[in-house]
């Protein structure tokens, strides 16, 4: 019996060699495929939780910009007043000055040039906090992947001090950069309002026209008429933003430390940033929104009391005298407390969300090279 099954067995060895091989490939090939699978799902599972909390730790970044944004309203509107300072004007006309037309004057151009600076530097504070916050928000991310996901040798780039310092660059803008804008939007308004007679009669629409040349004279020249090449990524408002280029003398005389290395490349990255055609696009944008919005609440004022038939609601024409008023009170429309309408819509436009969102994957990748670099 033993024998005969030990000759079948000599006879179709080939075949059960055959049998037993594909046997034992099926089997492996079916644990090397349940092994890949298993990894593939536990990849799929890092990248979704990486993924998530990519997006929880951008969505948190946001909601500080926009809190941010609106805690530094009521700052910006004591420095516009400060700076653009009208009323003493009014208190004087008030009290029945002599050189009473010497004084509409000036509070017509300081009106003009208060609101549109308040439009300007909203705008610019609105977009420039939204690039700070989500380069700093994107560095902060990376800091919170140290000595995971392979990198091991990853050091913390966005320290507290580093934050500390980088956040106290929007500093320049609301000291030297207002004044330097102020001066120059107060030199435009001189030059488009300053011979426009107070007794003549203006509807909404030459309002507009007026804002419209006030705008074409700001954002094409610079401060003393200097006027600025055309270029279609720099935006002419880009040099109230951030000091000029070089390091200081102290950098200069000794050796950088890490922080302040980390700082002066956050900070030239924030310099691209600036001058790139992605900031002038939306800058430009949330400015036409901007302006937009300030001739809408100024419309209110044009409408006649009761409107007939056929009669245009913004039809009616008021004297630059009363219009003065109107223009000098937005500020407080402007830079409000919240509820701030005005500055909510711009925070929430799509241009200004897309543009955050591409900063902060920029600048939230994983650093390939960074291992091998250090």
């Amino acid at each position: 019996m033993l024998g005969s099954i030990w000759n079948f067995i000599k006879r179709h060895r080939r075949k059960f060699f055959v049998v037993g091989a594909v046997t034992g490939g099926c089997v492996l090939l079916y644990k090397y495929a349940e092994w890949k699978l298993k990894e593939w799902r536990e990849i799929e599972e890092s990248e979704c939780l990486a993924m998530a909390r990519r997006q929880h730790h951008f969505d948190s970044n946001q909601r500080t910009c926009n809190m941010t944004v609106m805690s530094m309203l009521p700052q910006l509107k004591e420095l516009l007043i400060h700076h653009l300072h009208t009323e003493e004007l009014i208190q004087r006309l008030k009290s029945g000055t002599e050189n009473k037309v010497a004084v509409w004057d000036e509070l017509k151009v300081l009106s003009f040039a208060r609101t549109v600076v308040a439009v300007y530097s909203t705008v610019i504070l609105a977009v420039f906090l939204r690039v700070q916050l989500n380069i700093l928000g994107g560095y902060m991310y990376l800091d919170t992947l140290a000595g995971k996901n392979g990198l091991t040798h990853y050091r913390v780039h966005a320290t507290p001090d580093v934050q500390k310092e980088y956040l106290a660059m929007v500093q320049y803008f609301l000291t030297d950069g207002l004044n330097e804008l102020a001066k120059h939007v107060k030199e435009v308004v001189q030059n488009v309002v300053g011979r426009i007679a107070l007794q003549k009669h203006h509807s909404l629409s030459d309002m507009e026209d007026v804002i419209t040349k006030v705008r074409g004279q700001v954002e094409t020249t610079q401060f003393g008429g200097e006027v600025v090449v055309p270029d279609c990524s720099i935006h002419p408002l880009g040099r109230y933003l951030i000091t000029p280029e070089g390091l200081d003398a102290e950098d200069a005389a000794c050796q950088l430390s890490d922080d302040r290395l980390m700082l002066n490349r956050i900070r030239m990255e924030t310099r691209d940033l600036i001058e790139s055609a992605d900031f002038s696009s939306v800058l430009n944008t949330c400015l036409d929104i901007g302006f937009s919005r300030l001739l809408d609440n100024m419309a209110d004022f044009f409408r006649p009391a009761s409107t007939l038939s056929g009669q245009s609601p913004c039809g009616l024409e008021l004297p630059l005298a009363k219009i003065v008023p109107i223009v000098n009170g937005q500020v407080n429309a402007l830079c409000c407390d919240p509820p701030n309408h005005f500055v909510q819509e711009l925070l929430l436009m799509q241009c200004v969300k897309d543009f955050a969102s591409n900063i902060y994957e920029a600048f939230s990748q994983p650093p390939v090279l960074e291992e091998n670099s250090q």
